[in-house]
């Protein structure tokens, strides 16, 4: 599972990082260390242009969407909570997701990611306490995470009502490689740069190439530390949240 991340890389740098044009991209609320399901998020997506020239290729934008995928059947914002991550082994046939799969794709980026290990030490509850843990790329670059979004209108609202219409993402997860599992079972996937053109395009309906672009973090590639339970209260948002301390066990 992938439930909070930290989104620190300032719009200059994911414009040029991802090689989206200014007038192509939204403005984004800042660095955010401590991202969570329900915030609106920086995500990078393709689409067509609408009038299209001969063989017209797919233009990248930077957007800034809601963490939790509202399929448009989806009667209820509060669904999109529970839909921030999708399997990547039943990804492209799962109804909430398929559609999506299918041609609205997208990358997340993320400059870290944090998981929880359960220590030896009980906490007041009886329950063993755990360990927050960040896992960020060794060369200290941004991950761009296969994602999928939806575009969900509530219907509660008028269709004029600029909050009628919500955009919507999920990540993609895996099984854990060996370093990251002794930590959590799962971990988000990833797409190397070399494939985001054949991700991002929403012309490409090829399931099968589509998985195989899609990985994990090679082994080894992220560095892995524990940080402070700071991280656990989703009010607590800064540089530290982000620093290394000692284990606990």
């Amino acid at each position: 599972m992938c439930g909070r991340y930290a989104s620190v890389a300032s719009r200059a740098e994911l414009l040029e990082r991802f090689v989206v044009a200014e007038q192509d991209a939204d403005e984004l609320r800042g660095q955010d260390f401590n991202v969570t399901p329900t915030k609106d998020n920086p995500v990078v997506i393709a689409r067509v242009p609408k009038d299209p020239g001969e063989d017209a290729d797919p233009v990248r934008e930077l957007r800034t969407f809601r963490w939790g995928l509202l399929p448009f059947w989806a009667k209820d914002i509060k669904v999109g909570a529970k839909m921030i991550n999708a399997r990547a082994e039943t990804v492209h046939e799962k109804p909430a997701y398929r559609r999506a799969f299918k041609a609205q794709r997208a990358l997340i980026p993320v400059d870290a990611f944090y998981e929880w290990l359960e220590t030896d030490q009980v906490g007041k509850s009886g329950k063993k306490l755990k360990q927050p843990f960040a896992l960020r790329p060794s060369d200290g670059s941004t991950l761009a995470l296969a994602g999928l979004y939806e575009v969900w209108y509530d219907k509660s609202l008028p269709k004029d009502d600029p909050n009628a219409k919500v955009p919507t993402y999920t990540i993609i997860t895996t099984t854990a490689t060996d370093s990251v599992g002794r930590i959590h079972d799962r971990m988000p996937m990833a797409i190397t740069p070399d494939n985001w053109d054949k991700w991002l395009d929403p012309r490409n309906h090829d399931v099968d190439q589509l998985r195989e672009l899609m990985a994990p973090p090679v082994d080894g590639s992220l560095d892995m530390y524990a940080v402070s339970k700071l991280v656990n209260n989703v009010k607590n948002n800064g540089p530290e949240l982000l620093a290394p301390v000692p284990a606990e066990h």
